[in-house]
Parts: structure tokens; C-alpha cells; sequence
């Protein structure tokens, strides 16, 4: 009997009772290669002697996806369509578990980072790299039967910069893909980033420019179309309370952005529960942990409500002590919460949680 996945567990949990549903969905957005090339797999933890730290090759990191995927605790692996095709049609790593396996479905040009690169500072151009058929069955033209081969489920990014031409074009890329999907049975959720151009929006008006725009894009979509979930920057309490309670069946995620301190991530995962988000997307966060399974673990245990923020950081610590792992800050520096995580810059004000009191 096939394994259910955990993600189809939680999405009908939620939709059956979106107020009180418990159920959280982590994601673990290793697809970083379709932004950041030789450095997507990460930095090693340790080098050869006398070398600068190096990069982890690919083959490193498609092994930490197959560790984190066998670990079955994430509800969903985010890949590239060239991963995916690996992993998921040639080896079969989603068969038998709960975790299901999905891919980035485009690739706007705000995503494109290559050292010295400039093109992610101009106003964002919808481009896909992936046809749904390639990630479906890892060629053009799947057969009905192939379909199922690879990933069902695919990550779609827009991001607005109030502008008509640029807005318009992302809008009509958006459409063209979703009646793509709806044809080929393809499901997805949406990714909606910030604006990217200089000056687009006031900073204080972000917040309700994006949630006036997610509103308006998906209100001629019907149910067919619609995303399955939303990912997002968080942009505090109120602008997350606003968007649930405009629609509860409208499930909001929170993207992790910059790799931060420990606390960034559990505090950020709280947060999003505490005012109605249901699911979070770690990507540099989990790929910059010293132990990634060890910090997935964590993730869970904040999501599950079985710890607070503050006291993951010293158990995550207290794990790694007993792995014989040394931390890439101390205690106190990875209790230091830094505001402004979620941009892709990272820069933000330092925040000090204080100490437990023994």
C-alpha cells in the first residue's frame, strides 16, 4: 500500500478546520542551484589544510537531499528540475516515504545570482528554465502514464514592482502557466516575492501592497488553479493576521531568506504559527547548519509546538555538543535574533534574546 504524504495529510487537515487545525508543512528548498551556481550546495565544514573553505559539490549535496528525505521529516523536497530528475525518476528516493518531492517550476531573473552579477538589480522578467513535462517525467511531451514518474508539484515565483509593463508581463507569464498545469494536472504553489526595483513601494506600505496584490491575482482563479499554498516574506503580525483572515482556506508560508542565526529560523517559524501562517520554506537556513538533520529535527519540535524558540537554540546547541559538532557561533551569538532575514541581502538590526535563568 502506498505511503501517504504527509503533505496531503495536512493540507485536508487544514481545509477541514483551517481555525484550529494544528498542522504545520516545512519545506526544505534545496533548488538553490537555479540561483546561486558553484555555491548553491553550500560551503564545506571542514577543508583541507592550509585552504580557503571550499564549496560542496553537487553529488555532496544531492546526498544531503537523499539523507534529509530518508529522515522523512520535512513535508516536502523543493529541487531543481535537474535534481529532481535524479533523485526522483531515476532513483525512486520518493517512492515509499512521506515527503514529496517537488521542483521549481521558473526562475525569474531577480533569482539570477552569479558572482559579480547584476542582473537580480534590474526589475524582475519571468523566465522559465523547466517545462512541466520535464519535471513530470524528466522529457517533452510525457505520455499520460509518465506523468507520475517525477514531481507533481512545483514552485512558481512572480514578484511585482508596481509597475504596468513588468506587472502585467509577470501576471500574463503566471496565467500561461497555470493553465499549463491545469491541463497537464500539475500542482503548485506560489511564491510572491518583494519588489526587487528601487523605490517601488514606501516600506510601510510593503506589506499591504503585497497582500492587496496575492488578493487581486488569485481572484479570478478558480479552485482548479489556485496554488496550493503560498510562500512569502514575513512582514510581522499584523500583515500575516490580515492575509488569513481574508481567506482561511488561502494557506500562507513564510520563505527563510538569508541563512541568519539559529534563532532567525526557530523565531521566524514560531512567529508564522503564532498569527495563522501553516507552512515555512528553509533553504540556506537548513543548508548552512551544522547538522542538518539535527536542525530539521528542531524545526519539527517548534512547528509541533513542543518548544519554544529560545530553548531550541540551547537544545540544538546541547545536540551538537553531544555529536562532538562544533557550532558555527557560540550559544550566546546564535541568540541573537537579527531582524530582516527574510531579504536576500540579510542585513538588518541584531536583537539579544537574553540567557534562560538557571
Amino acid at each position: 500500500m502506498p505511503v501517504e504524504k504527509s503533505l496531503d495529510a495536512k493540507l485536508r487537515s487544514i481545509h477541514a478546520d483551517p481555525l484550529r487545525s494544528k498542522d504545520f508543512i516545512i519545506a526544505d528548498a534545496k533548488d538553490a542551484d537555479m540561483a546561486f551556481g558553484m555555491a548553491a550546495p553550500g560551503l564545506k565544514r571542514v577543508s583541507a589544510e592550509g585552504l580557503p573553505p571550499q564549496f560542496r559539490n553537487l553529488a555532496e549535496f544531492r546526498e544531503q537531499i537523499r539523507q534529509i528525505v530518508q529522515q522523512g521529516v520535512v513535508d516536502i523536497m523543493l529541487m531543481s528540475a535537474s535534481t529532481s530528475e535524479q533523485l526522483t525518476i531515476e532513483e525512486g528516493l520518493f517512492k515509499d516515504s512521506p515527503v514529496t518531492p517537488a521542483a521549481r517550476a521558473n526562475d525569474t531573473t531577480d533569482i539570477h545570482l552569479p558572482r559579480g552579477g547584476k542582473i537580480h538589480q534590474e526589475a524582475a522578467r519571468p523566465f522559465r528554465t523547466a517545462s512541466i513535462d520535464h519535471i513530470q517525467c524528466g522529457h517533452l511531451d510525457c505520455s499520460l502514464e509518465e506523468r507520475s514518474l517525477g514531481a507533481n508539484l512545483g514552485l512558481y515565483s512572480v514578484t511585482f514592482n508596481n509597475d504596468v509593463k513588468r506587472d502585467l508581463e509577470t501576471l500574463q507569464s503566471y496565467k500561461e502557466f497555470r493553465e499549463e498545469a491545469e491541463r497537464k494536472g500539475f500542482r503548485h504553489f506560489l511564491e510572491v516575492f518583494d519588489p526587487n526595483a528601487p523605490k517601488a513601494v514606501s516600506p510601510e506600505k510593503l506589506p499591504g501592497f503585497i497582500n492587496d496584490l496575492i488578493a487581486r491575482t488569485l481572484a479570478g482563479v478558480p479552485r482548479a488553479g489556485r496554488p496550493q499554498f503560498l510562500k512569502i516574506a514575513y512582514h510581522g503580525p499584523q500583515a500575516m493576521e490580515e492575509l488569513v483572515h481574508y481567506d482561511p482556506h488561502l494557506i500562507v508560508g513564510v520563505l527563510g531568506g538569508s541563512a541568519g542565526t539559529s534563532l532567525d529560523a526557530f523565531k521566524l517559524l514560531h512567529e508564522t504559527k503564532k498569527y495563522g501562517g501553516r507552512a515555512a520554506l528553509f533553504g540556506r537556513k537548513i543548508n548552512t547548519a551544522e547538522n542538518q538533520l539535527t536542525f530539521i529535527e528542531h524545526l519539527r519540535l517548534i512547528a509541533d509546538g513542543l518548544i519554544e524558540p529560545e530553548e531550541a537554540v540551547r537544545a540544538y546547541h546541547g545536540s551538537l555538543q553531544k555529536q562532538g559538532i562544533k557550532p558555527n557561533r557560540s550559544l550566546e551569538e546564535d541568540l541573537v535574533l537579527q531582524t530582516n532575514v527574510m531579504s536576500y541581502a540579510g542585513n538588518g538590526t541584531k536583537i539579544s534574546i537574553p540567557p534562560a535563568k538557571k
